[in-house]
């Protein structure tokens, strides 16, 4: 675990092009698919839909962005660590904030095929509560949920 000289900072739209670098990165290696939206519209997304809904905050070691995730009180919408800083206790560190600010539940979902963020999430107190579809990827999916027992 080196995560004590990671630095968490809310997400700017100065940091908009290589959060959405290394999300494409760290998404596609984990479904092996393409993404299927431009680089733009992936920039759009973060700086307009997703900041709107969710708080997002940034994980940063050298001035590099290692990991990011979007979440409010009830569910975590998007949690990615670069693919070159996985199991350094990075994605923990954010899960951690999100847990600290939730309302004692959160759910999320992540693709069946990602089998690192299905042990990801069970080790840190996450269930499966549905299996279904509900993607644009149009991929199996999980959704997971933790209560603060």
């Amino acid at each position: 675990m080196d995560h004590f000289n990671v630095d968490i900072v809310h997400y700017l739209p100065q940091f908009a092009e290589q959060t959405v670098k290394m999300w494409r990165d760290s998404k596609e290696k984990a479904i092996e698919q393409m993404e299927m939206h431009s680089f733009d519209c992936h920039v759009y997304f973060l700086n307009h839909i997703l900041s709107a809904h969710y708080k997002i905050e940034l994980a940063l070691m050298d001035e590099q962005i290692v990991g990011m995730i979007a979440y409010h009180a009830d569910e975590i919408s998007q949690l990615y660590v670069h693919v070159d800083y996985q199991g350094r206790g990075i994605g923990q560190l954010l899960l951690e904030r999100a847990k600290t600010e939730s309302n004692g539940k959160l759910i999320l979902r992540t693709f069946e095929r990602n089998k690192n963020a299905q042990r990801f999430y069970e080790k840190h107190g996450f269930s499966i509560i549905k299996r279904g579809c509900e993607n644009e990827e149009k991929l199996p999916d999980i959704t997971y949920e933790w209560t603060n027992k």
